[in-house]
């Protein structure tokens, strides 16, 4: 045993160890997937009180307030408003935009905004603001890169009808532009600022939302003061008007034991992403509510630009080499549910159970290597062909997008693998170099971990439309290049039929699970606990963005 353990290499020490995990495994509960469940105590009857501080612990630090990471729609939420929102049904509702048209030929979409919102900075928010928002996450010098991965394929121009009528014009029908629309990425800032150039708007962007940006103290927190002004909630909020609150106080507390250590203690009235380990306490003490979100799970995409990935023989051997489902069942103590799936997460619209669902079976792991003429094995037990061994080096974002017990999920699946004759060398990245281009290129790993944030199937287009020297996809880090697959995304994407989606949809996830192109591991989840006494914080739908516009203290 202790032979078989110093095989898997890893290059990180792992802050939650496997045995630990193993032992409290009956500690947890599965939360259902899609809706957000509350199994929590319930909030403290008794009177309200005008004003108060929430002090929030998050997790992850942004290099910049506005961007286009998951993480910064969590802020935008605070500060912007959106045309549309997602309410929990999964309908796009009113926000900015009080109501909308789509042409008969679904290229034109014509938003009628509010007239009565400013922003922060005192000046309108008016169609020609919108139209300038559009113009400049589509910058083809400087885009915000999420945006454009979504949109910039078929946004044509923006128009500016009258003072509060912007119409959005696409150059191909593209179903899933409103839902998209409803995440933090799609919100609205003030002109007047963003003319100020990125450095200023990376630390205090201006939007017309219901707080405003008072302070950032880098590795610390961000300030937010109520927007005594605010006007302009989306049709799903719980109430219309400013904030009740006087402030928010953003706090980066990376480490898990920290951060619900905050919570227990009353330095924290709330804080996301509760450590699998104390959810079952926390469900005894606080409020809590737990949100399945919606795009790609957590899954290894398998780089098929070179060996060993490049045939699919290996790649499905890879997938069926390892106990995923209890991996996860072990790190996670069953309170973040597995998703074999690598393509879609289970809350995912058109998700397609039947998809990339490779058990563990060392048998047929073993005769597809042999197969693929991975026959010999080294004095280690690693097989070789043409001498080379079989060696995959995993890049993963530890700590940014891997938490413990991600890693801890990778190191047994590494250990698994072993068995059946993989080398896997585990590379932890920092977050400055997964997200500043290290291993931008095909040549700096054989697989890539990560996930993605999105309310609509359509996410798929992002991930898995080609990768071309005239026509670059950086999203899609298995470097497979395939015109039909893109093609029948496409089309679902252009459909206006839910019928012909969902078979679209759910043949795009069949092929991505038959050639093994990315494997499922669990979900990205959304948690919150709070004091009883805070009521009304809530988790919108479209990222799982907390909400804390709502949220007031009873004494």
């Amino acid at each position: 045993m202790s032979r078989s353990v110093r095989r898997v290499r890893t290059r990180t020490l792992l802050a939650v160890g496997l045995s630990v995990v193993t032992l409290l495994a009956a500690c947890g509960s599965r939360p259902e997937t899609g809706d957000g469940t509350s199994p929590g105590v319930p909030a403290t009857a008794g009177e309200y009180v005008s004003g108060g501080v929430i002090e929030y612990g998050h997790e992850q630090e942004p290099p910049c307030i506005h961007g286009g990471w998951v993480q910064n729609a969590y802020l935008a939420r605070q500060y912007l408003d959106n045309l549309v929102s997602l309410d929990d049904a999964g309908k796009v509702v009113p926000w900015l935009a009080t109501d909308w048209q789509i042409s008969p030929d679904r290229r034109t979409y014509t938003f009628h905004l509010r007239p009565d919102v400013r922003f922060t900075d005192g000046s309108v928010l008016d169609a020609a603001a919108v139209k300038t928002n559009f113009d400049t996450y589509l910058n083809p010098d400087k885009p915000n890169g999420t945006v454009a991965a979504y949109i910039g394929q078929y946004y044509d121009s923006g128009e500016v009808i009258d003072r509060n009528t912007f119409a959005l014009h696409l150059k191909s029908p593209y179903s899933p532009l409103l839902t998209v629309l409803t995440q933090g990425y799609f919100g609205i800032q003030s002109p007047t600022a963003l003319a100020r150039g990125p450095e200023a708007n990376c630390s205090q962007p201006v939007g017309s939302g219901p707080f405003i940006i008072d302070r950032w103290d880098r590795n610390r927190s961000i300030t937010f003061v109520r927007n005594p002004n605010y006007n302009s909630a989306p049709a799903n909020a719980k109430h219309q008007g400013p904030a009740y609150v006087d402030k928010v106080i953003w706090k980066f507390l990376k480490d898990p034991v920290l951060r619900y250590g905050s919570l227990t203690s009353g330095s924290s009235d709330v804080i996301y992403n509760v450590p699998a380990l104390n959810w079952a306490d926390a469900t005894t003490r606080f409020q809590t509510d737990q949100y399945v979100t919606p795009g790609r799970p957590n899954a290894i995409t398998l780089n098929v630009e070179h060996a060993p990935f490049d045939d699919v023989r290996v790649r499905q051997a890879f997938a069926y080499s390892a106990d995923r489902r209890k991996a996860v069942e072990t790190a996670y103590l069953g309170v973040v549910p597995y998703n074999p799936n690598g393509a879609l997460s289970q809350s995912t619209p058109d998700y397609d159970p039947s998809a990339g669902t490779y058990g563990h079976d060392p048998a047929k792991a073993n005769a597809l290597l042999d197969q693929a003429g991975w026959t010999a094995r080294d004095d280690d037990g690693v097989r070789v062909k043409d001498g080379r061994r079989l060696t995959a080096h995993i890049v993963y974002a530890a700590d940014a997008i891997v938490g413990p017990e991600g890693s801890a999920i990778l190191q047994d699946i590494a250990y698994q693998a072993r068995e059946v004759g993989f080398d896997i060398d585990l590379v932890p990245a920092t977050q400055s170099e997964y997200f500043g281009g290290r291993y931008a290129k095909a040549g700096t790993y054989d697989a890539y971990v990560g996930y993605w944030t999105s309310p609509t199937p359509g996410l798929l287009y992002i991930n898995w439309r080609q990768r071309l020297d005239d026509n670059p996809n950086p999203h899609n880090t298995a470097f497979y290049n395939d015109p039909r697959l893109q093609g029948l995304i496409e089309q679902a994407n252009a459909s206006s039929d839910p019928a012909e989606q969902q078979q679209l949809y759910g043949q795009v996830q069949r092929f991505i699970g038959d050639q093994a192109l990315s494997i499922g591991l669990y979900t990205q989840t959304t948690s919150i606990a709070s004091t009883p006494r805070l009521h009304d914080v809530w988790v919108e739908k479209s990222q799982g963005e907390p909400v804390f516009s709502d949220a007031r203290f009873v004494r």
